[in-house]
């Protein structure tokens, strides 16, 4: 019997602000010590009152218009209570039945093409403090750092539209960019600004009731997202086959047995009864406001693919890989974009510039790990470094050598290639005597081109090449050497 796997996703990122959601402490808490950002709101001190931390309402209706949401005139914010060591007031500030954003989609490839994903809801609400659980004299125990707590969190709710784990990574990488294009969050899972919780639920194919659906929690990385998806699709499928019942609960990845563990009862939203915050007021969000922030969007990362296809000529999966990040998109534009480059010379100009960039300039960001934001090349010396490769300067091996060199530099590839030498020998006058001095080392390869073996001219050339070290120009070299062979040729009356 044939199986179908339900997903919905609950995506938490922290925003990009400078305080915390509603007091004035820094939300830049990452490498502080532990329990030193935090005030007496973090704690609900009795008698301290929140206050709406504006930069993360924006950042939300920002996230929402990107991904197609209605923006309510109309919000509040609502006390969710529940008893966790990590939320030490008891109760968390989030948003319930009036969030800001709502009703929208957001389109993912997958290997099957597009598929729209609708978006329940994007609301705002406050970070929790941080468990650390730590063993001594294999006593296990936990401590609490609270400078997490009431860091601005953003949650995006999908639907249950997803039907496999490679959906639910292509919706989150989806996901993650907008939110980087639009400056909203790092969205950093290894970091823990960008963290998601599964739905899973199976249901035999062709049914429409969704099956008791299973809540997947600490999933820190895409690959940890999918390998915990399928391992929990296939576990619910064992369970109904053998006849038995799937227990709605949580359960959390195991990342070193790679299997989900049962964590606790699943609870419903009875149980947290939610009710308005008595310390905040409702929120009222002009049309004025949504307007302006719609126009400061960026060009997001699905328009800006589509641009590069038509404009660049690129194919969809270089400009893929090029717009997944907005500062390796900047960046590539910055080296293509050039009065001069007009026409066909731009779709030119742009398949070298992405060469590079896919090619060398990815493989040294990762074997240094570094991101494309620190780079020593500036972006003007790597569209120098394809001129003197179109202009017959360097050669492409040259022209490696010298990228390595500007990436562990930044110098200009000029520069770099006359200190070191690596100019390619181009010019009729400095090679024509090399040319005629292999002619004359080779009698027996020359006399095997004469007879009518091509590969003795390949073999000549390699002769040259290893003479000048590869400097010479390949193509000039042969052009050359077939001149200077089919004189050869004539003068023996061959």
């Amino acid at each position: 019997m044939e199986y179908e796997t339900v997903i919905g996703l609950e995506v938490h990122a922290q925003l990009l602000t400078n305080s915390k959601m509603f007091c004035a402490c820094s939300a830049d808490y990452q490498h502080a010590p532990p329990n030193t950002v935090v005030c007496e709101i973090c704690m609900a001190q009795p008698g301290v009152l929140p206050v709406v931390n504006r930069r993360a309402v924006e950042l939300v209706i920002a996230t929402g218009l990107s991904v197609g949401c209605t923006i309510a005139e109309d919000t509040k914010f609502d006390r969710k209570n529940y008893p966790y060591p990590d939320l030490m007031k008891g109760y968390q500030i989030s948003q319930y039945d009036m969030p800001i954003a709502s009703n929208g989609t957001l389109r993912i490839r997958t290997e099957n093409g597009d598929k729209v994903v609708r978006i329940n809801r994007v609301h705002l609400e406050e970070d929790v403090a941080r468990l650390l659980h730590r063993s001594k004299n294999g006593q296990p125990y936990s401590l609490l750092d609270v400078n997490r707590a009431g860091v601005p969190l953003m949650e995006t709710v999908s639907e249950p539209d997803m039907r496999t784990p490679d959906e639910a990574r292509a919706y989150l990488i989806s996901l993650r960019s907008i939110l980087r294009y639009i400056g909203a969050s790092r969205a950093n899972m290894e970091e823990g600004s960008f963290r998601c919780d599964a739905n899973v639920s199976v249901r035999k194919k062709g049914e429409t009731r969704l099956g008791r659906k299973v809540e997947v929690k600490n999933m820190n990385s895409f690959r940890s997202v999918f390998n915990a998806l399928e391992y929990e699709q296939n576990r619910q499928i064992k369970l109904v086959e053998e006849g038995r019942a799937i227990v709605q609960e949580t359960r959390g990845w195991n990342e070193g047995k790679q299997i989900t563990e049962s964590q606790r009862s699943k609870e419903g939203e009875s149980d947290y009864r939610y009710f308005p915050d008595p310390d905040l007021p409702p929120l009222k969000i002009g049309a004025s406001l949504v307007d302006e922030i719609r126009c400061q969007l960026p060009e997001l990362p699905e328009a800006r693919n589509n641009r590069f296809v038509t404009d660049y000529g690129l194919s969809i999966y270089d400009a893929r890989l090029l717009t997944s990040s907005k500062f390796f998109a900047d960046y590539f534009e910055l080296v293509v974009e050039s009065n001069k480059f007009l026409g066909k010379d731009l779709k030119r100009r742009a398949k070298s510039a992405g060469n590079w960039m896919l090619g060398e300039m990815t493989r040294l960001l990762k074997e240094t790990d570094q991101n494309i934001e620190t780079v020593k090349i500036r972006p003007e010396y790597l569209s120098e470094l394809i001129d003197l490769v179109d202009g017959g300067t360097l050669s492409t091996t040259m022209a490696r050598n010298v990228f390595e060199l500007m990436f562990e530099t930044g110098n200009a590839p000029k520069d770099i290639a006359e200190r070191d030498g690596l100019v390619q020998l181009g010019d009729v006058d400095s090679l024509q005597p090399v040319v005629t001095q292999a002619v004359l080392e080779n009698p027996n390869t020359v006399a095997d081109y004469l007879g009518g073996k091509d590969t003795a001219l390949r073999y000549l050339v390699g002769q040259i090449m290893k003479t000048t070290r590869g400097k010479a120009n390949p193509s000039v070299v042969t052009e050359l050497l077939t001149e200077e062979l089919e004189r050869i040729k004539q003068d023996d009356g061959y």
